[in-house]
């Protein structure tokens, strides 16, 4: 293949070349073994090949989805035999995600000019986690690369089946509560305003309530675009405020005090927690590292405030336990005794793979039972918005009956 290429040379100076190579990879050998360094490159028929870190920075980063599968895909080829660079190469060929391509050409480029798979994977902060490179790292040091990835596949998978069963059981009381907004103010446009209009005609006294949904009726008709601007920014707002710190901290103390809620969401972590720091520890990565790069996983501020603790009180040289311990509220009884009994035993990482798979566990039967219970509190609220609704504008209209 012919490479049309522009280079800057061991002097400084920018120049035009054209390269017969087997590959770009091969053009690219080229130009390092003279010195020299590629600025572009481009084959015969004009398609622009440029650095793979330039092809990922604009957009969205890769869904975790495909970087699960380009773990396992990894590891399987590694722990069947083949060199790194062979089995980056096989990714770049099968990817059909054009990020990842780009990005498994990335990786090639390092590890040929000699960096290791944990620097190249570190320049792609928003594709690989802290915790994928620290696994990627361990597992070159002690040359078990392919099963520390396979377990960073594994635990990215479990998180990622966690989060879903979660996001799972709240999309039927999402769907009830919006169909209810919905309706309401379809009611309040285009219903209260014929039976307003029949009160006034007919001179009949109505009680404060229907005088209130009057008013929010007229207001609304009046300002239907604000309204609808002031819903959609309601909505907005609402998002951007879940998902800043102080927001997050607010919705997570909120659900920490509900009845199920609660244990649910105590659970969550707890198996989040604790799949992070047997992925992490059983790849051989230093419990410090592995509790600084778990408090970082742990999104949530109050359960990650536990993990620094930890950390801070095992660099005094307590028990890992013992931080733990001191909070139930958040962090289950059985972690803690667990991970204690893990310490007594030096098997804290298959202690902690056992807390995750059980309370994984645990959550998926909770959310398949989550809509069950929430079902009577959903059409409480249904009565709750139709009764008011009814007693405000359809009492009125039997007390006109009966007065004629």
């Amino acid at each position: 293949m012919k490479f049309h290429a522009t280079i800057r040379t061991k002097a400084g100076a920018q120049e035009e070349r054209l390269i017969e190579a087997p590959s770009r990879f091969g053009a690219y050998d080229e130009v390092q073994k003279e010195g020299g360094t590629v600025v572009r490159i481009e084959d015969a028929h004009g398609r622009f090949a440029r650095p793979a870190w330039l092809d990922i920075t604009i957009g969205a980063p890769v869904r975790r989805s495909v970087v699960t599968r380009f773990a396992k895909n990894l590891a399987a080829m590694l722990g069947a035999g083949l060199s790194l660079s062979r089995a980056l190469s096989i990714v770049e060929r099968q990817a059909s995600n054009k990020r990842l391509r780009a990005i498994a050409v990335g990786l090639q480029e390092t590890i040929r000019s000699g960096g290791a798979f944990h620097e190249a994977l570190a320049k792609y902060p928003k594709v690989f986690s802290g915790l994928f490179v620290a696994m990627a790292r361990a597992g070159e040091e002690s040359g078990t690369l392919a099963d520390s990835l396979g377990k960073s596949a594994l635990q990215m998978e479990r998180t990622e089946e966690l989060i879903k069963k979660v996001k799972g059981a709240m999309i039927y009381p999402a769907i009830v509560v919006t169909a209810i907004i919905i309706v309401a103010i379809l009611m309040l446009i285009f219903v209260v305003p014929t039976l307003t209009a029949t009160f006034t005609s007919l001179g009949v006294e109505v009680p404060l309530s229907t005088r209130v949904i009057i008013a929010i009726s007229d207001f609304m008709q009046a300002h239907m675009i604000l309204v609808f601007a002031g819903l959609a920014g309601l909505v907005i707002g609402s998002i951007f405020f879940i998902k800043s710190r102080f927001g997050g901290a607010l919705v997570i103390a909120g659900a920490l005090r509900l009845l199920v809620i609660g244990e649910l969401v105590r659970e969550t972590y707890a198996a989040r927690t604790a799949r992070t720091l047997s992925s992490l520890l059983s790849s051989g990565v230093p419990v410090l590292e592995a509790l600084t790069i778990t408090r970082d996983t742990v999104s949530a501020q109050a359960f990650a405030a536990i993990v620094k603790e930890a950390e801070e009180r095992v660099k005094k040289g307590d028990a890992l336990s013992a931080a733990f311990v001191e909070h139930p509220k958040l962090y289950p009884i059985l972690m803690s005794d667990m991970i204690a009994v893990g310490e007594e035993t030096g098997k804290v990482a298959e202690m902690l793979k056992q807390i995750a798979e059980y309370y994984e566990a645990d959550v998926a039967e909770k959310t398949k039972d989550l809509s069950t219970i929430i079902e009577p509190v959903l059409m409480l609220l249904i009565g709750v918005v139709v009764g008011i609704f009814a007693v405000s504008m359809i009492a009125p209209i039997y007390s006109l009956s009966s007065a004629i």
